[in-house]
């Protein structure tokens, strides 16, 4: 099992970095999750951690210092956001729904459409979108070295100035360990709770063949990651995967999201579209629109408006509210 550890002595009002080797805690990565492989040159430590947590939190990473990773991932939405297309600098409009960052760990590739192999490499996709931070990492390098505190840091943690390979490498880190996995469905599972009549239902209901929920929303994340077209719409603003494979067949697909902490993610979609968990259900009780690359699993359900109700109660509780409150991801103030 990996230990990751964290620190844990800080409070809302007076936060403040503490030296790793004086106050640290130990949090176990959930039993029935598998182990978290941090890539072979950016290994876990602590000193790691708290510098990329700092460079989340950082609006100086923009190009008018007004957004921060942590101004669209925000702890009290689960990571996500509770706006359809958060703004960038300058007001700009964002053009996807910010996911959540819960177990990221665990991804094989990243953004809405797949088209990034390791957390390092979407570390500098907002860093350089027009509609995100509009930036550049090299010169965020040059605006944060007179930085004392941040080359100190960066030393302790790399062993180099702070420089493009430790930022993207840092804030990974940090958001690698951002866990999600004690909900009381994962109580459920491990035997520590009991489902409601109603909890139950749903988590029938979302298990059978009549929904067909867990054939891509599978697993201990609640994803297969693989690339669906769900009938949003008729027809897409978004090329979704097409973006980067430039295949037809990939035209408005988009990876299939987590539902872990789900209750806390809204709006939904790629695009933010869908305000509540009922629209949701709904939406695929009614069996989506027409598209061609439609998944054959988007059908009329024909649920009831009970069976509707249980389903959205069961995803409610794939979260838990601890985890977006948990101080030691909060802001450094």
């Amino acid at each position: 099992m990996l230990w990751v550890f964290l620190l844990l002595s800080c409070t809302d009002k007076d936060e403040i970095l503490v030296p790793s080797n004086k106050i640290l805690e130990k949090i176990a990565i959930p039993a029935h999750f598998p182990e978290i492989n941090f890539p072979a040159e950016n290994a876990y430590s602590a000193e790691r951690w708290i510098l990329g947590k700092k460079l989340f939190y950082d609006k100086r990473l923009s190009i008018d210092s007004t957004v921060s990773c942590g101004s669209c991932h925000k702890q009290s939405k689960g990571f996500a956001d509770n706006v359809s297309l958060t703004p960038g600098v300058f007001g700009r409009a964002g053009v996807t729904n910010a996911p959540t960052l819960a177990n990221i760990a665990y991804h094989p590739y990243f953004t809405r459409e797949g088209g990034l192999p390791t957390v390092e490499m979407q570390v500098l996709v907002p860093i350089s979108e027009h509609n995100e931070f509009g930036f550049n990492i090299v010169e965020i390098e040059q605006r944060l070295k007179a930085d004392a505190a941040y080359q100190e840091m960066a030393m302790k943690a790399y062993g180099r100035s702070l420089d493009p390979f430790v930022i993207t490498r840092s804030i990974s880190t940090y958001e690698r360990s951002i866990i999600s996995g004690n909900s009381k469905y994962d109580d459920y599972t491990l035997g520590k709770a009991i489902l409601s009549k109603e909890e139950m239902l749903g988590k029938e209901l979302f298990f059978s063949e009549k929904t067909n929920c867990s054939q891509c929303h599978s697993g201990f994340n609640f994803t297969n990651y693989e690339f669906k077209n769900n009938g949003l719409y008729e027809n897409y603003a978004h090329p979704g995967r097409f973006r980067f494979t430039q295949k037809e067949s990939d035209l408005a697909l988009f990876k299939t999201p987590s539902l872990r902490n789900v209750g806390f993610t809204a709006p939904y979609m790629h695009d933010g579209s869908i305000a509540t968990l009922t629209e949701v259900v709904n939406h695929y009780n009614n069996g989506g629109r027409n598209h061609i690359h439609k998944s054959n699993l988007i059908r009329p359900l024909g649920l009831t408006e009970n069976e509707k109700k249980a389903i959205g109660c069961f995803l409610t509780y794939n979260g838990r509210l601890y985890f977006t409150h948990q101080s030691i991801f909060k802001r450094i103030k």
